[in-house]
C-alpha cells in the first residue's frame, strides 16, 4: 500500500515532469485543450443569455405597444387597491430567473418579518425598537415607518398589510402636532410616501393627506431669499433653523423637496407647492459655481453660501440627486432643461473629487473645504454610483461611457466598504491612507440603503448580474447580523457585531425595496415611467411642457394615468 502511494505521489511532483519533457508537453497540451473547452462552454452560455435577454426586451416592448394601443382605445383606469385588475403574469418578464425568484421571495420574507414586528410592537409610532419591543416617535408621531412602508407593501403584493396601513392613515393619522419637524425628513418620508401610494393605487386618501402635511410645511419657504428654513412646528407653523447651524440652512435639506412638491402641484392643480421649491433652484442658479459644487451651509436671508464642507455625503448628497431626478420627472423636456444643465456642471466638479487608493486603486469621492481635499467618504455617498449611471445616458457616447465606467468603479468601492469588515456590513464612513486602501471611521451600521440602491440602478442599466450577486451578499449579511426575533437592528460596531436597538424606517422603505427590485424583472417599476425620490418612493413621470403656473391656471389638476402594472407584480410566486 505504501509503495502504491509513493508511486502516485510522483505524478504530482514537478521534478518528475522536468526529467521527462515529452510527458510535460503532453500535460501542457491537455491543459490547453481543457481550458479552451471550458472557455468555449462559458462563451456559449453567455451568448445564450444575451439572446434570451434581447428576446425578453423585445417581448416587453411589444407588450408595452399593445398596452398603449389598448389605452388609446379606452382601456384605462386607476389601479384598484384591492389588487383586482390585469394579471401579473402578463406583465412579468418572460424569462424570470428561478434564482432571482427565490431571492426575491427571501427579501419579501424579510419585509414580512420587519413589518409584522412593527405592527405587533410599534403600530402607529414612527419606529420600532426591536430589542426592547416598543415604539418610539422619532419624527413627532407621524407613523413614519407605516407611511414609509406603503409602497414597499404595495409593490410586493402584501395586500392585507397595505389595507391595514391605509385604514390607519384614513382614520388615525393626525398632523396637527406641537412638534418641530424636519422639513426635509417629513417631505421625503411622509409627503413622498403618501404621493407614491397615491400614484400606485389611485386612492384619494393618500393625496389628501399629502396635501395636508405639505400645507403645514409651506411657511418654511417664507424667507427673503426663498431658501427654506429647515425646521417648522407642525401645529403653529413657526419655521427656524437648528441652533447648531448658526442660523444657516443645510444644502440637502433645502434642495431635496422639488420632486415631491412638483408632483403635488401636478396632482392637485395648485401651483403654490411647485413655485416654492423651484424658486430655491432659481436662486441657487443665479450664482451657481463653474464646478457646480456647493458648500453644505447657505444663509436663508441673503442666499449667500458659507465657507463650509463640499461633499456628496451627509448634508450635501441629495441636492445633486434631485437636479437629475427633476429632469427625469419632467420627462426631460425644455421646461426642466436647466436642472440637467446644473447637474452636468456638478458632475464636472465631482470628477475633481475622485481619487484612488493604493495599492488596490479603489476610486472614491473626497470631501473638500476651501481648496483642501479630505480623504474621507460617507456610506451615504454610495448613492452616487447609481445617480451617475442613471444620468450617464443623457450624455454623448464618449461622456456616457466615461461616467458609466466611473459609476462602476465607485460601486466596487462601496461594495468593498461591506466586504472589508468582519460582519460584511459597512461602517458609516471610511478614510483612505496611502498604502492602506480603506479603513472604517465611524463604525456603526444603521441598515442604510445607498449601496444596494446603486447596485439596483447598475443592474437595471447594464444587465450585469454581478451587481445582483453583490446585493445578495449584502442581504445575507443583514440576515446574519441584523435580524432578531422582533425585527431588524443596526450594529453599534461593524467590527464586533454588537447590536443597537432601532429598526430605521428607511430599512423598509429603501433597503428592502431596492433589494426586492434588484431581483425583480425590469417591468416592475420601469425607469422610463417612474422616478424614485431620495427615500426610494417611486413617483410617476409626467411630461412637463410648461411651468405648472400655466398648467394650474388653464388645465386644472393633472393626475397621472394609472396603468394596471405595478400592483400585482409583487405576486410572482402565486
Amino acid at each position: 500500500m505504501r509503495s502504491s502511494r509513493s508511486s502516485a505521489r510522483r505524478y504530482v511532483n514537478p521534478a518528475y515532469y522536468l526529467k521527462r519533457p515529452k510527458r510535460l508537453a503532453l500535460l501542457f497540451i491537455v491543459f490547453v485543450f481543457g481550458t479552451l473547452f471550458v472557455w468555449d462552454r462559458q462563451t456559449l452560455v453567455h451568448e445564450h443569455e444575451e439572446v434570451l435577454y434581447k428576446l425578453n426586451e423585445e417581448v416587453i416592448r411589444l407588450q408595452n405597444l399593445i398596452e398603449e394601443f389598448e389605452t388609446g382605445q379606452g382601456v384605462k383606469g386607476k389601479e384598484n387597491v384591492s389588487g383586482e385588475g390585469i394579471n401579473a403574469s402578463k406583465k412579468m418578464d418572460v424569462f424570470d430567473d428561478p434564482i432571482d425568484n427565490l431571492r426575491r421571495e427571501k427579501v419579501k420574507d424579510a419585509m414580512i418579518h420587519a413589518w409584522s414586528s412593527y405592527e405587533r410592537y410599534a403600530w402607529g409610532h414612527d419606529e420600532l425598537q426591536p430589542q426592547s419591543k416598543n415604539g418610539v416617535d422619532s419624527f413627532g408621531g407621524l407613523g413614519a415607518t407605516l407611511i414609509d412602508s406603503l409602497d414597499t407593501l404595495y409593490i410586493m403584493g402584501l395586500d392585507e398589510q397595505f389595507q391595514r396601513a391605509r385604514e390607519w392613515i384614513a382614520n388615525s393619522l393626525d398632523f396637527n402636532k406641537n412638534y418641530d419637524a424636519s422639513v426635509f425628513e417629513t417631505t421625503i418620508r411622509v409627503v413622498g410616501g403618501l404621493l407614491s401610494a397615491y400614484d400606485l393605487s389611485g386612492d384619494e386618501v393618500f393625496l389628501e393627506k399629502a396635501k395636508d402635511i405639505a400645507d403645514r410645511l409651506l411657511p418654511a419657504w417664507n424667507t427673503p431669499s426663498g431658501i427654506p428654513y429647515n425646521v417648522i412646528n407642525l401645529a403653529h407653523g413657526n419655521p427656524h433653523n437648528p441652533g447648531w447651524t448658526r442660523g444657516d440652512s443645510i444644502l440637502a435639506d433645502s434642495g431635496t423637496e422639488q420632486l415631491e412638491f412638483i408632483a403635488l402641484s401636478q396632482r392637485t392643480g395648485d401651483p403654490k407647492y411647485q413655485q416654492k421649491v423651484e424658486n430655491v433652484i432659481l436662486e441657487l442658479n443665479k450664482t451657481f459655481p463653474s464646478d457646480g459644487l456647493l458648500p453644505i451651509y447657505i444663509n436663508p436671508h441673503s442666499g449667500m453660501r458659507s465657507h463650509s464642507t463640499i461633499t456628496f455625503g451627509a448634508m450635501g448628497d441629495s441636492f445633486y440627486e434631485y437636479l437629475l431626478k427633476v429632469w427625469i420627472q419632467g420627462n426631460k423636456t425644455a421646461a426642466v432643461k436647466h436642472y440637467r444643465e446644473m447637474w452636468e456642471t456638478s458632475m464636472k466638479g465631482l470628477l475633481s473629487l475622485v481619487r484612488r487608493t493604493t495599492p488596490s486603486s479603489f476610486a472614491y469621492l473626497c470631501e473638500k473645504i476651501g481648496s483642501s481635499l479630505i480623504d474621507k467618504m460617507d456610506e451615504l455617498a454610495c448613492f452616487a454610483p447609481g445617480m451617475i449611471a442613471l444620468g450617464s445616458t443623457g450624455f454623448g457616447p464618449e461622456e456616457s461611457k466615461k461616467f458609466l465606467s466611473l459609476a462602476e468603479e465607485l460601486a466596487w468601492t462601496c461594495y468593498n466598504f461591506y466586504q472589508s469588515t468582519p460582519t460584511k456590513l459597512a461602517g458609516e464612513n471610511y478614510f483612505f491612507n496611502s498604502g492602506q486602501d480603506m479603513s472604517v471611521g465611524t463604525s456603526w451600521n444603521i441598515l442604510r440603503p445607498e449601496t444596494v440602491e446603486s447596485l439596483f440602478y447598475l443592474w437595471r442599466l447594464t444587465g450585469n448580474k454581478t451587481y445582483q450577486e453583490w446585493g445578495w451578499n449584502i442581504f445575507q449579511a443583514f440576515e446574519k447580523n441584523s435580524r432578531v426575533e422582533s425585527g431588524y437592528v443596526g450594529l453599534k460596531d461593524v467590527n464586533t457585531g454588537i447590536k443597537d436597538n432601532m429598526m430605521q424606517s428607511f430599512f423598509l422603505a429603501e433597503t428592502l425595496k431596492y433589494l426586492y427590485l434588484l431581483f425583480s424583472p425590469r417591468s416592475v417599476i420601469p425607469l422610463d415611467e417612474w422616478v424614485f425620490n431620495t427615500e426610494a418612493h417611486p413617483i410617476k413621470i409626467i411630461t412637463r411642457q410648461d411651468h405648472v403656473e400655466k398648467q394650474g391656471q388653464s388645465n386644472g389638476q393633472h393626475k397621472p394615468e394609472f396603468k394596471s402594472r405595478a400592483r400585482k407584480e409583487g405576486r410572482f410566486g402565486n
